[in-house]
């Protein structure tokens, strides 16, 4: 089984915001989901049970611009590079206190 602190070490490694949701809800004993959605859905439960910063709408911005590049159905959302990378840099931190801060399920 796939533990909170292996995923924060891979969040941390590419500052990736999916896996810091994961790394969080596995922590909290939540059910992670492989869907987009679910994960900005998770990432709101977070942000409402456990304090951690708001990223659900970068997340599904995010997923608008993956999609968009991808796919070219949708038109991209108004993203700034800095912007974005400074929020998951800040969750990532905020996931790694909440997990080595031991303060579980």
């Amino acid at each position: 089984m796939v533990e909170a602190t292996d995923k924060l070490k891979l969040a941390r490694r590419h500052l990736d915001r999916v896996l810091a949701v994961e790394a969080a809800a596995l922590f909290k004993g939540m059910e992670t989901s492989r869907k987009h959605w679910e994960k900005a859905d998770l990432a709101r439960a977070l942000n409402a049970g456990h304090g951690l910063p708001d990223i659900w709408q970068l997340l599904r911005d995010l997923n608008e611009a993956r999609k968009s590049a991808a796919y070219g159905d949708c038109p991209a959302p108004d993203l700034d590079a800095e912007d974005a990378a400074l929020r998951i840099e800040q969750y990532v931190e905020a996931v790694a206190k909440l997990v080595e801060g031991g303060t579980q399920k």
